[in-house]
């Protein structure tokens, strides 16, 4: 590239794509770290522009992955590449099928009612005390609301009303905003929670709604390090049959769990299937079908539809 260190200008090219994509409203979480890298990449071999070569040989570089995680790594680099060509000709944008990775959905392991009250007992064995809360809680409310991960943890104080008994959820994925109604058990847990936080951490480093020790919002990482030690604690994970427990089960199971209330209640599933999706935040019912897992429960209510309807024909 013309004019100073090419390096360099590459490096600020990509601060300020990912900066400009963010303020037209895209997360590109993770983005930056990742062209970081690519940049590095090319500084230490010595080239001063993408080229479809350098990005496939960067995107392709960790091994033990999968092709899925290759290709995602090159579509990061192509959305810069496509936004570099338009100052820098020389600019090579790599084609869209220069990697093809193959997605394999995950097989959902969905909790029953017992290893959720497991998993929650479990929780609440961590120490100190403010751990084991939040924890506790932060589980519970999530195997009884079907909120993402990301959201529970970005909740701030502001965005729990324990009065009202609303969780409001804003700028998550898809742009979807909602409030979501909690069950007045939920809300007396939340009650108790939030009477330990402020009686330990009186002066929270953090709006957060749920904080660590250090009275700072919870980090992912560290929640699903919490989780994965009470699924030890738990027992969980000593039963090979199954698909390894994730925290992400949560909300596979509550979508599995209120279609099958349904299902059990009488009610047309299919048309109250758009009612669940706004719940879950979905953009289009279509993505609420990647959580209906198949259970054995479930398949048992939708047979027993099913020979009713054939009857009444």
């Amino acid at each position: 590239m013309a004019g100073g260190d090419p390096v360099s200008t590459l490096g600020q090219a990509a601060v300020d794509y990912v900066a400009v994509r963010r303020a037209l409203g895209y997360k590109l979480r993770g983005h930056d770290r990742l062209l970081a890298d690519f940049v590095d990449h090319l500084e230490r071999v010595g080239v001063g522009t993408v080229t479809t070569a350098m990005a496939v040989a960067w995107a392709t570089a960790p091994a033990g992955v999968s092709s899925a995680r290759w290709a995602q790594r090159l579509s990061v680099v192509r959305g810069f590449a496509r936004h570099l060509r338009c100052s820098d000709p020389a600019t090579e944008v790599p084609p869209a099928d220069a990697l093809i990775g193959e997605r394999r959905r995950p097989t959902a392991r969905l909790f029953t009612d017992d290893e959720i009250a497991a998993l929650v007992t479990a929780a609440s064995a961590l120490q100190p005390a403010l751990r084991a809360a939040t924890y506790q809680t932060l589980f519970g409310l999530l195997a009884v609301s079907g909120l993402r991960v990301g959201e529970a943890i970005r909740l701030d104080r502001g965005d729990v009303d324990i009065e009202a008994g609303i969780v409001t959820i804003d700028d998550t994925k898809f742009r979807k905003h909602r409030r979501l109604p909690l069950h007045p058990t939920t809300v007396a847990a939340l009650t108790d929670y939030v009477e330990i936080r402020e009686r330990v951490c009186p002066f929270p480093k953090s709006p957060a709604f749920f904080v660590s020790t250090r009275g700072t919002r919870l980090q992912d990482v560290c929640v699903h390090k919490a989780f994965n030690r009470i699924v030890a604690t738990a027992g969980l994970d000593q039963q090979p049959q199954d698909a390894r427990p994730r925290v992400h089960g949560f909300r596979h199971s509550f979508a599995v769990a209120t279609l099958a209330g349904w299902y059990r209640e009488g009610a047309d599933a299919v048309t109250m299937l758009p009612v669940l999706s706004a719940y879950l935040g979905h953009a289009d019912p279509a993505y609420t079908y990647w959580y209906l897992q198949a259970s054995p429960e479930l398949l048992g209510l939708a047979a027993e539809r099913l020979d009713r309807w054939e009857q009444q024909r």
